[in-house]
């Protein structure tokens, strides 16, 4: 069964096809700039070649059409009939408490998806874009499948998912914690459990998705009792260009000193603090690094409140767990920031954490493994996350179910 995996943004439509009788990767991408001039498609074949072209994309639709040709192209394309494509499998952001799991996608599906807009409001409607468009270029007959960001974490305790805010804003519009980044969780706190060889049922797992969305989560028995992002992505520790949780206060006096409306003050919340508002240099780490390194006060400042903020989360975890067996970082910080792992393993030496800073240091650009010495009472691993395989894998799942 080959599988085509989508993650679809308002601009940009990523793709991976998977032959899943060897998880093989034959080909991935992204098509980006899609409703702007200069969009532009960029793939990778299975042999590793790189191959970039600039097409017309006013749609998604026309976005699948440049990835039909790309995986079809016969120089170098990886199939050559689109038969071969089984089924679809697309990341959805947002799905509420109505899904825990992944699910086929139907009329009734794509409702639901629809309905929780207003709680991703930059995310859903392009997935439903993506969902709809894969229609109309593969057809009603190749089933697709919705794996929700949010599915992971449906196991969260109301005490740990409820605001407190009056009752009746979460009866009449669904205010609480929901969570994201389920799949990446899930991927790394089960692949964990398996570098250590005990069932997940018996663990206490701390992950820690860091990069330029960060979030973390507290894995008891493999179900999630308690994560860090909220109603929306823009709750638990800064970010790239997030400012995280809050005083509440905060919001309404900037806004009215400012005279600042709503979405100003949600545009700044969310595309102009984090890292990028402290440093004043950029969202991306490398370039906060580079400032710090040349005595830019403020880039230091900024990785200090972002390696304190993370430590602070993973110690409360550790209490809502009642002690933790592992913690795992991954992502893009987390996989190829060694600084930020020593930082934050410093804070949790009273943990009885002990890093190994050679091997920390070594671990970067694709590799994986343990970070601590043998006589950590908390065992810290390197996992690179591949949220495409589960979505892979629980496409073929419910197809094969059918």
């Amino acid at each position: 069964m080959k599988v085509l995996v989508i993650n679809a943004g308002s601009s940009s439509l990523k793709f991976q096809l998977i032959d899943m009788t060897d998880e093989s990767v034959l080909a991935k991408g992204n098509c980006e700039r899609i409703g702007t001039e200069g969009s532009f498609i960029g793939f990778k074949t299975a042999d590793g070649e790189k191959i970039e072209r600039l097409c017309e994309m006013k749609n998604h639709t026309q976005a699948f059409e440049a990835v039909k040709d790309a995986i079809l192209d016969p120089q170098y394309g990886a199939i050559k009939d689109l038969s071969e494509v089984s089924a679809i499998g697309h990341r959805v952001v947002q799905g509420g408490a109505y899904f825990d799991r992944s699910v086929l996608i139907t009329t009734e599906v794509l409702d639901k998806i629809k309905e929780l807009a207003p709680l991703a409001p930059l995310h859903n409607p392009a997935h439903i874009q993506g969902i709809n468009a894969c229609t109309e270029v593969f057809g009603k007959d190749v089933p697709q499948v919705a794996v929700f960001d949010t599915a992971f974490h449906q196991t969260m305790p109301e005490k740990a998912y409820m605001y407190a805010v009056p009752y009746e804003y979460y009866e009449k519009l669904g205010v609480r914690k929901y969570g994201f980044h389920g799949t990446s969780h899930r991927y790394v706190s089960a692949k964990m459990a398996e570098l250590m060889g005990k069932p997940a049922e018996e663990l206490k797992i701390i992950t820690c998705h860091i990069g330029n969305g960060s979030s973390i989560t507290a894995v008891k028995g493999g179900k999630v009792i308690d994560t860090t992002m909220g109603l929306t992505p823009l709750g638990g520790f800064m970010m790239g260009t997030r400012s995280g949780s809050l005083d509440p206060s905060v919001v309404t006096f900037i806004a009215e000193k400012e005279g600042m409306s709503i979405q100003e003050v949600s545009d700044m919340l969310n595309k102009k603090s984090g890292l990028l508002g402290v440093s004043g240099v950029s969202s991306d780490d490398r370039d906060v690094t580079a400032a710090e390194n040349q005595g830019n006060h403020r880039a230091k400042l900024a990785h200090e409140m972002l390696y304190y903020q993370i430590a602070q989360y993973i110690g409360s975890f550790y209490v809502a767990l009642g002690g933790c067996d592992a913690i795992v970082f991954t992502a893009g910080l987390g996989e190829n920031q060694p600084a930020l792992r020593e930082n934050v393993c410093n804070y949790l030496e009273c943990l009885g954490v002990k890093l190994d800073k050679e091997v920390n240091n070594a671990t970067i650009h694709g590799r994986q493994g343990k970070l601590t010495a043998d006589d950590s009472k908390i065992r810290v691993e390197l996992i690179a996350t591949d949220e495409e395989m589960v979505i892979a894998r629980d496409t073929r799942d419910i197809v094969a179910a059918l």
